[in-house]
């Protein structure tokens, strides 16, 4: 079973290492928000995005770093928030 395209010849040539570049923006894009919103689910999410998207190789690696770090913020902020308002939630 194949889970992506077969390599053809032309302009598609690498598509893991355009796979692993959306990868990275994706990541970025979802940690940033995660500081926001749902940062429980889009935390670990970014952080699993940016770890794939560097063990494949992507072009973008300063943004798949940039989301791991956010990703890592995310949690962060959240055991924070859950610390001060002493729930297992918090609200702003």
């Amino acid at each position: 079973m194949q889970l992506t395209a077969p390599v053809t010849s032309g302009n598609d040539a690498r598509p893991a290492a355009r796979d692993a570049d959306g990868m990275a923006v994706a990541s970025f894009i979802l940690g940033l928000l995660g500081l926001l919103v749902l940062n429980i689910f889009l935390g670990p999410i970014a952080i699993a995005l940016a770890a794939v998207a560097l063990w494949r190789g992507t072009a973008r690696r300063g943004r798949a770093l940039l989301g791991l770090t956010l990703g890592v913020a995310d949690l962060a902020v959240l055991a924070i928030a859950m610390e001060v308002s002493h729930t297992l939630s918090w609200s702003l």
